[in-house]
């Protein structure tokens, strides 16, 4: 059990920020999992009004608690469609903090995410190991999506995943230091898990634009996990642990922005980082603000930061038709939708096309996906319906996960719809023939 005076803190905070839902139900319109199943227990107030009263809930069947708090995608479409201005995301966190707190983490988990993600090496060195054994486990599904599905009966199920890749970035690019051309800003990269492990040309494609532009550029070695994956399980310890491996690394001073190419980490720097930093020293806090702010996603800093596309419009290309899928945590969180499309619009080659309902969530939520497959899945078939009735011929986002879940939709329904990070559109068009806006 965590300590009683933080599960009481914690307990305090949920209890003050509870008073503000009016149970209107405004949240059932905009919430990807209730439009699938249409239980009250799967929508935000549901799930607040589960919580008044934690304590007692705690100790009568704690699991259950668990159980249907968990059942959530955390993407924040019930937080930012509020009326009264509910921090639904913030509360499940910590009350998901509490229960772990309270009933402790099963072993796998406490594997996963205190001995793996914890120690960045250990982590490398196994997903090296994975990704020379996938073969052997998995068979290809879709060259063009760099998707696989199991050979026999597997844990993964019918889901198309997205396969390792055989050098990871941080083997690609282990490090690096560089400094900006005259007048120009100097920026530190976090590149994240899933840009290490399975997209590392995005990471690439990151270093090629900050390149052209003649932005200084470092990348701290041995990155951890943002530690997401922890807080959605509520692992409080966990998450701390890769937070302090990860400020050792990202010193205050020396770089003038903290830019990231997954909208996850982006959110969870800005966000979350310190909400869940309470139990951290006053220094370490103070960093960890100073880092939120410093923090922005790659097309917001090139459009905003460096005016990239900012003279160009969408309709100004002639090409291959792109469509373009909004994040959760990149548009409901930090409120950054222009830029990507701006970013697109800047890359020769590429017509965007809108798709109906480009900030629906795709229905990956992270661990989600592994626990509730099927549900996740049906969210999915949704965006890949609307990604085949906009007529594109590739589906850029500007998350990871998202391009995996995107993905995974694809290549079950054996389209030929290319998956691409949009930082990818743009440095492609950065080469021999390609054009900047």
């Amino acid at each position: 059990m965590a300590d009683p005076r933080e599960l009481a803190r914690l307990l305090g905070e949920l209890e003050d920020q509870l008073v503000v839902c009016m149970r209107c139900g405004l949240c059932q319109s905009v919430c990807p999992l209730y439009a699938q199943t249409g239980r009250e227990a799967d929508v935000a107030r549901g799930k607040l009004a589960l919580l008044d009263g934690l304590a007692k809930e705690m100790l009568k069947d704690p699991g259950a608690v668990r159980e249907r708090l968990n059942k959530c995608l955390l993407c924040g479409s019930c937080a930012v469609s509020c009326p009264s201005g509910v921090k639904s995301l913030d509360i499940f966190l910590k009350a998901r903090a509490v229960l772990a707190g309270y009933q402790g983490l099963s072993p796998a988990k406490k594997l996963v995410f205190r001995g793996l993600l914890t120690r960045p090496a250990l982590f490398n060195l196994l997903a090296s190991l994975a990704a020379r054994l996938q073969g052997v486990l998995g068979r290809p599904a879709s060259e063009l999506l760099g998707t696989s599905c199991a050979r026999l009966a597997s844990p993964l199920g019918e889901r198309h995943y997205r396969r390792l890749a055989s050098q990871p970035f941080h083997a690609l690019v282990p490090e690096m230091d560089t400094h900006p051309a005259p007048g120009k800003p100097r920026v530190a990269f976090f590149v994240g898990c899933l840009v290490d492990k399975l997209y590392p040309q995005v990471g690439q494609a990151v270093v090629k634009a900050l390149a052209h532009h003649g932005v200084g550029l470092c990348i701290p070695p041995a990155q951890a996990c943002c530690g997401m994956p922890a807080l959605s399980a509520g692992d409080s310890r966990a998450f701390e642990q890769m937070l302090t491996h990860n400020l050792v690394r990202l010193r205050p001073g020396g770089f003038d922005y903290l830019v990231t190419a997954c909208a996850t980490c982006t959110s969870a720097i800005k966000k979350l980082w310190p909400l869940m930093a309470q139990g951290l020293s006053p220094a370490q806090r103070d960093q960890v603000e100073h880092l939120s702010r410093k923090t922005i996603d790659i097309s917001q800093f090139l459009v905003d930061k460096l005016l990239v596309g900012n003279t160009i419009s969408p309709e100004d290309h002639e090409g291959r038709a792109i469509t373009y899928h909004d994040p959760c945590h990149l548009k409901k969180s930090l409120g950054v939708a222009t830029q990507p499309r701006r970013l697109l619009a800047a890359s020769a080659g590429q017509r965007l096309v809108e798709m109906a309902e480009a900030d629906w969530c795709c229905g990956m939520g992270g661990s989600f996906n592994l626990l509730h497959y099927e549900q996740s899945a049906a969210i999915g078939r949704r965006k890949l319906e609307n990604i085949k009735a906009s007529g594109c011929q590739a589906v850029a986002t500007s998350c990871p996960a998202c391009m995996a879940q995107i993905s995974d939709a694809l290549s079950q329904d054996g389209q030929a719809i290319a998956v691409r990070h949009v930082i990818e559109v743009y440095a492609q068009a950065l080469g021999p023939g390609g054009k900047a806006g």
